[in-house]
């Protein structure tokens, strides 16, 4: 049997939150953290901070997980089938900079990988795919009250509303990838 091999990928796909519901249902996904990346102001950003749009930071996750149960392009399939990356700086009612389909690579192999992956699906959608694909250079951990925020607030309105329904299509869509 092999071992794990530990890796990690960043995305952002709109509000954390949605994305971060995603990829802790995935095989392989170790943990996943809500943070802030690709920024330009210097020191540790706020959530009030980032959602002004002024700093540039996008809200994003950070997926650990072992690439010999799940590929960073499989990683990436579920992320452009669980949000919209055709819209510039909007995801549904989330609109601005902060809310950017992003995918920031740790290394010239996952930016690669990336490429590929969004010149395969582009095809599928109506529109062009605008995602970003930047190389990473802070990541910075969101507030504690942000971790983990679908499982400890499912009976909130935007969990219902936003993130069940981005769960039932990660259902139907990828079942066999699921825990």
């Amino acid at each position: 049997m092999k071992g794990k091999q530990i890796e990690v990928a960043t995305v952002g796909g709109g509000c954390f939150w949605c994305v971060e519901a995603v990829f802790l249902q995935l095989k392989g996904v170790e943990k996943v953290v809500s943070g802030y990346s690709g920024g330009t102001v210097p020191g540790v950003p706020t959530y009030r901070e980032i959602c002004s749009g002024l700093t540039g930071h996008a809200e994003v996750v950070q997926i650990t997980f072992d690439a010999n149960s799940i590929s960073f392009e499989t990683i990436l399939t579920v992320f452009f089938t669980s949000h919209d990356p055709t819209t510039l700086n909007r995801q549904g009612a989330d609109v601005g900079t902060q809310y950017r389909s992003v995918i920031f690579y740790h290394n010239e192999a996952q930016k690669a990988i990336a490429e590929h992956v969004i010149e395969k699906l582009n095809p599928y959608f109506d529109d062009e795919i605008v995602t970003e694909i930047s190389q990473l250079d802070k990541f910075f951990e969101a507030e504690e009250y942000h971790q983990n925020y679908y499982e400890n607030n499912k009976t909130q309105g935007y969990c219902s509303v936003v993130i069940n329904p981005k769960l039932q299509k990660l259902r139907q869509m990828h079942a066999d990838k699921l825990k």
